[in-house]
């Protein structure tokens, strides 16, 4: 592939990004995608195949680059806490796009679902050796441990309407730090 073919999937990738991110699988228009990325639609098609194809991409390589940036140390549930904080606040769209795949794709269609899965269990096996050791409770089962963990940050982030709602203007900060205590809270040796 030539540097002005990379330049230019590069480009509509990025673009597809915020299209998905702002509008989900149903509402993006390959069209804007086009537009935003100055490409031709043709090509689009072209790299990806289709509108869902191109949505599938964007969703595998969001999700693995969060899996290599963000790393979990099962015995250290609240700095895990304060890495996710901060790579979602840096890639907001990460969140958006995971809602949009659970909006229209439900259970059914998860995207890269075993290798995801096999992340995820990585991730509990994590938080289980640290459980042996005595460094966090035995009093959760693994997995959940880190399903809440992700979750007191991450969905306070991806429905702000509801954090304004209860919270009213919270700061980031504020944010993190609340999640950090709680998860604390959560994994402390008994």
């Amino acid at each position: 592939m030539s540097r002005n073919a990379e330049a230019t999937r590069a480009r509509i990738f990025e673009a597809a990004i915020a299209e998905f991110a702002a509008h989900g699988i149903a509402g993006a228009r390959v069209d804007r995608i086009a537009q935003q990325a100055k490409a031709n639609k043709q090509l689009i098609y072209a790299y990806y195949g289709s509108k869902d194809e191109l949505f599938t991409a964007v969703l595998e390589r969001t999700m693995a680059e969060l899996a290599a940036e963000v790393p979990i140390d099962g015995g250290d549930l609240p700095g895990y806490v304060d890495r996710i904080a901060q790579y979602h606040r840096k890639h907001p769209h990460v969140l958006r796009l995971l809602l949009w795949e659970s909006l229209e794709r439900g259970d059914s269609g998860v995207v890269s679902e075993s290798e995801r899965t096999a992340h995820y269990r990585e991730k509990a096996e994590s938080v289980r050796h640290a459980q042996d050791s005595g460094k966090v409770t035995t009093e959760f089962d693994p997995g959940m441990l880190a399903l809440l963990s992700i979750g007191m940050i991450s969905w306070p982030l991806a429905v702000p309407q509801l954090r304004r709602m209860m919270l009213g203007d919270a700061k980031f900060g504020d944010l993190r730090d609340a999640a950090r205590k709680a998860v604390a809270r959560l994994a402390e040796p008994r």
